[in-house]
């Protein structure tokens, strides 16, 4: 049974969200879809299934895990989904892979004139040990600098932006201009499988805090449609 919601979303940054859409399956479908191999089914939870589920996750039997299937629809910079998308590509046949089970749709720059962009409230500075990431916020004053030098320069890519739609510029190719803060949409459809692959590898502390915002907010929505397992598999995975 697919559930239609009426979740209210959860803000992100300062202009994006995560809602759910809709979602396949409760907390017994793990369980019923493991125990068909033995003709049962069961319509309510109890501890023996507690036992099952955790077995489950802890040894990496996935495939009961995928017939829980969630819809998202996101809002968020594009340097944010081009992080995400890296769980969508590459998609494989595996039983263990983590990178399958995922739809994925974007509003389109080409049709949609682009209007939203991220604005950090906070500078960080680069970290000395991972070169990949980023350390502390600057000092205040360093922050307020940074902060005057961006809303400038955004300032000029706006209004650059919009000379060229006015002039009769192609919305497809008027877009070149605009950097990766732009906010952008998508609907992105996942297995609770590969939603706790994004979970696990998002909301550590190594991953761009932007990005860790969005996964600490997909694991609040879940925990409502699948509390059971979710703390389960948090457990069995060490989280």
């Amino acid at each position: 049974m697919i559930h239609r919601l009426s979740i209210d979303n959860i803000q992100v940054l300062d202009k994006g969200f995560v809602e759910i859409i809709d979602y396949l399956g409760s907390d017994l479908t793990v369980v019923n879809s493991a125990r068909v191999s033995f003709g049962k089914r069961k319509t309510r939870y109890e501890d023996e299934d507690r036992k099952l589920v955790r077995f489950l996750a802890k040894n990496k039997h996935y495939s009961p895990f995928r017939h829980m299937v969630v819809q998202f629809h996101v809002k968020a910079p594009e340097f944010v989904m081009r992080q995400w998308y890296k769980h969508v590509v590459g998609i494989e046949t595996s039983n263990s892979s983590m990178t399958k089970d995922h739809a994925w749709n974007e509003i389109s720059g080409r049709y949609v004139p682009i209007k939203d962009f991220y604005t950090p409230e906070k500078w960080r500075q680069q970290s000395v040990s991972n070169k990949q990431g980023s350390a502390d916020n600057l000092p205040p004053e360093l922050n307020l600098e940074c902060a005057n030098i961006f809303d400038d320069f955004m300032d000029e890519v706006k209004e650059v932006y919009e000379k060229l739609l006015k002039k009769g510029v192609a919305k497809e190719q008027a877009r070149i201009i605009l950097p990766l803060n732009q906010y952008t949409e998508v609907y992105w459809t996942a297995s609770f499988q590969a939603i706790m692959n994004f979970i696990e590898l998002r909301d550590e502390k190594t991953a761009q805090w932007e990005i860790q915002q969005y996964a600490k907010a997909i694991k609040k929505l879940i925990s409502k449609i699948y509390p059971e397992t979710i703390e389960i598999w948090a457990v069995a995975h060490e989280w």
